[in-house]
């Protein structure tokens, strides 16, 4: 479709602008700065530029200014001037979004405002534009934007774990689909005032408030024990839900203290924080009691197994359900940092007898092919 008279009568009235052309002209030079020190490996500079683009866009109201077709004549002229791709109408409202979920990115920055001919160049890299949110690719941006809407803390979070476990786009798009926000970092515990700021904060990160056991694949009649035979059984996909840091040590963990033996359910060491990882499964609603016993086994552990380097250990109770108020109650005066979550089994807790009348994946596989016929 060609150009209607009202998008050429605008286009007209653009070449004339003199604010739009200085804004056009001041953009292209801040992107050739930005290339330079790209050039020397700053990933983060190209990013800092695209957030001010988006910046510009929201602080100078351009659609209001120019009308709605400003956006395709933007693209057009950055791509003509900058003579390369990556100005699409699709990319400045990357760009745009990307400034809307973080706005506060580089506070330091003033704001454009419609004054293009007093608009700086890009902040000196350092303080507080050292953040994350420059350190991963713009392709990795694009699928969180995409993934989070308009939830900047949602869009953080992933961010921060992509940098953390060094995420490729693949991995992060996975990630993005699952509820790895919605249930990470949301234990119960009692680190933030049990622990160090820094370790607190780490540990709180990385336990979880619900793991997803359904790779065990028990039916609806089990006890702990085979639960806990299943886990270990698959013992790849269950530090992958546990999440980084974690180090399988062993099941039934022997240890001797006062002429007693004692055999700890899971034990583990989380690397990042130095400190073993005392794991107990309960296939109940979570009680007082379990914390006790729990502190006892993680006692063991400072006394026997730390060596020089080692922290007091972390415990961790992974209860069938618990009550939020009564975990905050059992906590809040024991001195040892414990965590108290809960797990999920999936559709394979569904009844024997009714899993037993689900079709199979050949069966579904061969109802559809008989559809597409």
């Amino acid at each position: 479709m060609g150009e209607t008279n009202t998008e050429k009568d605008n286009v007209n009235m653009l070449m004339t602008d003199q604010q739009y052309r200085i804004w056009v002209n001041d953009l292209s030079r801040r992107y050739k700065q930005s290339q330079v020190q790209a050039a020397i490996g700053i990933n983060g500079e190209q990013l800092r530029f695209y957030w001010t683009v988006g910046r510009d866009i929201v602080a100078m109201h351009i659609e209001e200014r120019w009308g709605h077709g400003i956006l395709k004549q933007l693209s057009n002229d950055l791509s003509k001037q900058l003579d390369r791709k990556g100005f699409s109408v699709t990319s400045l409202g990357y760009m745009k979004r990307f400034y809307l979920l973080y706005p506060d990115a580089i506070p330091i920055l003033p704001s454009s405002g419609g004054e293009m001919e007093k608009s700086d160049s890009l902040p000196p890299t350092g303080g507080k534009t050292k953040s994350p949110l420059f350190c991963i690719p713009w392709s990795h941006h694009k699928a969180i934007i995409d993934a989070v809407g308009s939830d900047s803390q949602k869009g953080f979070f992933f961010v921060r774990k992509t940098l953390q476990n060094q995420w490729g786009r693949g991995m992060l798009l996975n990630m993005l689909g699952t509820d790895l926000y919605e249930v990470q970092g949301k234990a119960a515990t009692n680190f933030n005032i049990t622990m160090p700021t820094q370790d607190a904060d780490l540990a709180q990160d990385l336990v979880k408030g619900v793991y997803d056991f359904s790779f065990a694949q028990i039916n609806e009649h089990y006890n702990e024990a085979q639960l806990k035979e299943r886990l270990v059984g698959d013992i790849c996909q269950f530090l992958l839900e546990l999440g980084r840091g974690f180090s399988f040590v062993g099941k039934e963990y022997r240890i001797c203290a006062a002429g007693k033996e004692k055999y700890i359910d899971l034990l583990f060491y989380i690397i990042p924080l130095h400190r073993y990882c005392v794991i107990e499964v309960k296939t109940t609603e979570f009680d007082f009691p379990d914390v006790g016993q729990l502190a006892g086994y993680m006692g063991m552990v400072d006394e026997v197994l730390n060596v020089v380097g080692d922290n007091d250990c972390i415990g961790l109770l992974i209860c069938h359900s618990k009550n939020n108020i009564f975990a905050h109650y059992a906590l809040s005066k024991i001195n040892a940092p414990i965590g108290v979550a809960e797990y999920k089994l999936g559709k394979s807790t569904l009844p024997q007898d009714f899993q037993d009348k689900l079709p199979t994946e050949e069966e579904i596989s061969k109802g559809l092919t008989e559809l597409k016929r």
